[in-house]
């Protein structure tokens, strides 16, 4: 009885052909440039790593690679797992789409890998038009306003700024010694936009006395 078990276990219910084997690594190679271009055509990021890029592509060979030697054989898949298990990968995510394309390479890997060619390309398609859609939609950015000055112009300064905004910006921080001030408005982007027709916020206080600096900082979540 257990040696009928072992058998079994170590026996491989499917024998892909020399034909079959490059079909998939074509199928896979195909599909990996299509996440190529996706990456490279949704990213907008200000960093474009193109060695993680050709790393998506290298993922999903590797993984066509794994399930074309596994196929049905349980013995090897629980092998690879207890391989996989010792391996710990130290690099970190950045942006949390990185996560989405890595998972796709893997699953357009193992599709390949067991000839399920008509749904790797389906979900493929699918997923590179939401993507690229997605990918052009703009980070809701928020704006810092940085400004300093003379202690004795605090009053004027706040007083300005609402004005400006219309109330909308937010008092973030207030630094101050017993000759200057230092003040960090949080304005939304949507009021930012409003106002490019009108005079420059930088213009504008500067006109008032004793302003040494203003600064308009675009914060995303590349800046921490």
């Amino acid at each position: 009885m257990k040696q009928d078990i072992l058998e079994m276990l170590s026996k491989s219910s499917t024998t892909l052909s020399t034909q079959e084997i490059i079909t998939n690594f074509v199928v896979a190679l195909v599909l990996g440039m299509v996440i190529y271009i996706s990456y490279r055509t949704s990213h907008t990021r200000v960093t474009y790593s193109r060695r993680f890029n050709v790393s998506l592509l290298m993922l999903t060979m590797v993984t066509t690679l794994v399930m074309s030697v596994i196929g049905n054989n349980i013995a090897l898949s629980l092998g690879m797992v207890g391989a996989l298990s010792i391996v710990r990968f130290r690099t970190a995510v950045k942006d949390p789409r990185d996560t989405a394309y890595i998972f796709w390479c893997i699953a357009i890997g193992i599709c390949c890998g067991v000839t399920e060619y008509i749904i790797a390309s389906i979900g493929t398609a699918c997923i590179f038009v939401l993507l690229v859609l997605f990918g052009l939609a703009q980070d809701n950015l928020r704006y810092l306003l940085v400004i300093r000055g003379a202690r004795q112009s605090e009053a004027a300064i706040i007083a300005t700024v609402k004005e400006y905004y219309r109330n909308k910006a937010v008092l973030k921080v207030n630094n101050s010694t017993l000759d200057t001030t230092e003040f960090i408005f949080e304005v939304p982007q949507k009021i930012v936009k409003a106002n490019k027709n009108e005079e420059n916020i930088t213009e504008v206080l500067y006109k008032l006395e004793n302003i040494t600096a203003v600064n308009l900082i675009a914060q995303s979540d590349e800046m921490r």
